[in-house]
């Protein structure tokens, strides 16, 4: 077992993964107990298959009852400068570090398949492979695999990568041992990460509640953003890394090696002006290849709209005042927000020329706001 143990870890590194450890499939009762505190809470927001897979996901066995061993991966994807910087960049679309480059879903899923056939063709052993794909209690097994410790954020965090860690997991129908000695949790009072947080959503230390979370509302929320939240979103257009990027244990992570985690260029900060310009083609096209296709072009542009707001620049306004005609609600709805925010004048011009022939409840809402 030792010299498959040290073979298969050659091979993963040799696919340009970082880091490995191993875990048994099973789930301790204090992590199955805050699971359901966090659901009972509500803090899944509108991710309600969080709630029908809670029995799936605290017990491996019913995703494959051949698990004996899960094999828990990390990646780095540790960006070259701190995305803390981006935020002032308020004419710019603020878009997550991860999504800056190719699908890391597609990326590793690829790597994946290739120790899955490796295992199989010298030793005979079948296997599941996994990143991001089921309900699988990843941050728990990373932390129990010994990749790291789960921050203050409830991201896993690594003293050699920080908190830019990619996970992905191997079921195997082995046992490999799991490490007895445990990673110490190295966050102690550093409540950094609680602090940076724009909307709050860090409630408490490794406690989130994903309804204020940015990278929550801007890409698994599908309605209108609330009200009280969208200032505090600022040039967010998808997700955000302020939590993560504050880290202090980021100061030992070097810049990840993998060429498809490069930044596409046209992905660093583009022009609002750009983005709010793109009809659906065009967005699909620009975004091919990347985690912001699979975002969907209604809550591109409510997002884009938002970040337009925020900047309070008249400049914006003909392209948002283009947008009170889209034929989507949401989208007219923030137009309107967008609007009051950065041309107050324009705004009173077009609510009085639309107020009367809206249909929608949800437009007239935001028109009766101001």
């Amino acid at each position: 077992m030792n010299d498959f143990k040290k073979n298969l870890e050659n091979y993963i590194f040799q696919h340009g993964f970082d880091v490995v450890g191993y875990s048994s499939p099973s789930v301790d009762k204090k992590a199955k107990e805050e699971y359901l505190s966090f659901l009972n809470k509500n803090y899944h927001g509108e991710m309600k298959w969080l709630e029908r897979h809670f029995e799936t996901k605290i017990n491996p066995k019913r995703i494959w009852n051949n698990v004996k061993s899960i094999i828990v991966i990390g990646q780095n994807y540790a960006p070259k400068k701190n995305p803390l910087i981006n935020n002032l960049s308020f004419n710019k679309a603020n878009i997550s570090v991860y999504a800056q480059n190719e699908d890391y879903h597609e990326v590793i899923k690829i790597k994946l398949k290739k120790i899955q056939s490796w295992l199989l063709n010298k030793y005979y052993l079948d296997s599941k492979i996994f990143v991001d794909s089921s309900p699988i209690f990843e941050k728990y097994f990373a932390k129990k695999a010994n990749l790291g410790w789960q921050g203050k954020h409830t991201n896993i965090v690594s003293k050699e990568y920080g908190s830019w860690l990619f996970l992905a997991e191997i079921f195997l129908p082995v046992e490999i041992k799991s490490p007895k000695s445990k990673i110490i949790d190295g966050c102690g009072s550093c409540a950094k990460c609680i602090e940076v947080c724009p909307t709050k959503a860090l409630v408490d230390e490794n406690k989130i509640d994903a309804r204020k979370c940015i990278s929550y509302l801007t890409i698994e929320n599908k309605g209108p953003i609330p009200m009280s939240l969208r200032k505090k979103i600022g040039n967010k257009v998808y997700g955000c890394d302020d939590c993560l990027s504050i880290c202090p244990w980021n100061k030992f992570a070097k810049k990840h090696n993998e060429m498809k985690f490069e930044i596409i260029k046209k992905l660093e900060l583009p022009s609002l002006k750009k983005m709010i310009s793109f009809d659906e083609y065009d967005y699909r096209t620009y975004f091919s290849g990347t985690p912001l296709r699979r975002l969907g072009y209604i809550r591109f542009l409510r997002n884009v709209l938002i970040a337009i707001g925020n900047t309070e620049k008249k400049c914006f306004s003909r392209h948002v005042i283009k947008k009170l005609d889209f034929e989507d609600e949401i989208v007219k709805s923030i137009a309107v927000w967008s609007l009051y925010n950065i041309n107050k004048k324009a705004f009173r011009i077009e609510k009085q020329k639309r107020y009367f022939k809206e249909k929608s409840s949800l437009v007239k809402k935001e028109w009766d706001r101001f």
